[in-house]
């Protein structure tokens, strides 16, 4: 009777046996009310004004590190080749760059599901669509389209060369390019390298030797395009501005979910010092090294996620939309069917903005229950390296 029933279903609507266009349609559904409930809550895309202000500073000649954008008077943080590539925003209005930037974002969290399931080696029809529709309500990807940000491009842009062909002659040019816009993916070059030269001394083969040197040689015909182009904002940038982290922002805001903001928080300061520096190497080599096990072992999606996971924790400034990268790592748990992928439910609390904030540095004075709501991404960060580090190898599983 019920096979009747689920038959009689399937007749009366097509889409039911086309798991595509019904994917489709929820993803239109979804990506159309969140559109309506940005514009409704008056998003101002902040950071897509600065990045087009940068771009009109490098048209005027002007001095890029000392220009300030907005009511909120925001610098310039990323090297001087990001403003390059801003220079095309300014020929546009504004209500038009805004329309544009949410498209794209929308089209590149597509991109970045699609690649999520190809690096977890799920191949699905409308699966995309279906994680697009409910990854959008995320957190850090509401506050990516909401700030008009750059960390879906950046994301798809690595995964783009992490899920390439071995051999194929494009990859590593991804991550080269990310790393030259903002330089956090340089993490996943290292990452490429340690693997290379750990695989070349046991006799495994080069790979993936060629991608890093790939990487590395986009990443420096970027920088030396832009010194070329900028020769004192990039003369600036790699000998002063590069080393101020708190440019960017105060490191113990709410918004900081990488170790610095947590140990900022915790020691009621806003200059961890030392005891960052520690963690953070501590972290680095833990991280790297989980990363790298997992490559070493054919696990692509384990090593990936995990050097992602390690960049936003050391990095000085993660900010909440920086952990897009959650799309990727629940996709994985969810494909081993680990119970983990709740993991995700984090992402789309939004408690870390249940605790005081603002521009009077309330973050200083946290109490305890506080603290562990505002370090929830760096706390699910940290238990995903552990899972990463403790998981046995597949051929373990299968004896």
């Amino acid at each position: 009777m019920t096979v009747k029933v689920l038959a009689h279903t399937a007749a009366r609507f097509p889409s039911v046996r086309r798991p595509a266009p019904l994917a489709a349609a929820v993803c239109l559904l979804s990506f159309a009310v969140f559109w309506a409930a940005q514009r409704a809550a008056g998003v101002s895309m902040i950071d897509l004004m600065v990045y087009r202000a940068e771009g009109q500073t490098v048209r005027a000649g002007a001095d890029l590190y000392a220009m300030r954008a907005t009511r909120a008077h925001l610098p310039t943080t990323y090297p001087p080749f990001a403003a390059l590539l801003f220079t095309p925003l300014t020929l546009v209005g504004v209500p038009e760059l805004r329309a544009l930037a949410t498209v794209t974002n929308l089209g590149l969290l597509i991109a970045l599901a699609e690649l999520s399931l190809r690096l977890a080696g799920l191949r699905r029809p409308g699966a995309a669509l279906w994680i697009a529709a409910v990854a959008v309500w995320c957190e850090p990807v509401w506050t990516t389209l909401r700030y008009g940000q750059i960390n879906l491009l950046l994301a798809v842009a690595v995964l783009w060369d992490l899920t390439r062909e071995r051999g194929d002659r494009w990859a590593g040019t991804g991550i080269g390019l990310a790393a030259a816009l903002k330089l956090t993916p340089a993490l996943f070059g290292l990452f490429l390298l340690i693997t290379a030269v750990t695989r070349r001394r046991s006799g495994a083969g080069n790979f993936p030797l060629a991608v890093t040197i790939r990487a590395a040689a986009v990443f420096c015909a970027a920088t030396a395009t832009a010194a070329v182009a900028l020769p004192y904002d990039s003369l600036r940038f790699w000998t002063s501005m590069v080393f101020e982290a708190g440019r960017v922002g105060h490191a113990e805001d709410t918004a900081n979910q990488s170790l610095r903001g947590v140990l900022a928080r915790l020691l009621h300061t806003g200059d961890p010092g030392l005891w960052w520096t520690a963690a953070a190497a501590v972290t680095a080599a833990v991280g790297l090294a989980v990363a790298v096990r997992a490559e070493l072992r054919g696990e692509r999606a384990w090593a990936t996620t995990a050097c992602a996971v390690t960049a936003l924790l050391v990095s000085p400034v993660s900010w909440s939309h920086h952990w897009v990268w959650c799309v990727p790592v629940v996709v994985l748990l969810a494909a081993e069917k680990s119970r983990w992928a709740l993991l995700g439910a984090v992402f789309c609390t939004y408690a870390l903005w249940w605790v005081p904030h603002g521009t009077s540095r309330p973050e200083l004075a946290q109490s305890g229950g506080q603290m562990a709501l505002s370090a929830l991404y760096p706390l699910a960060g940290a238990g995903f390296l552990a899972l990463a580090a403790l998981r046995p190898s597949r051929r373990s599983r299968s004896a």
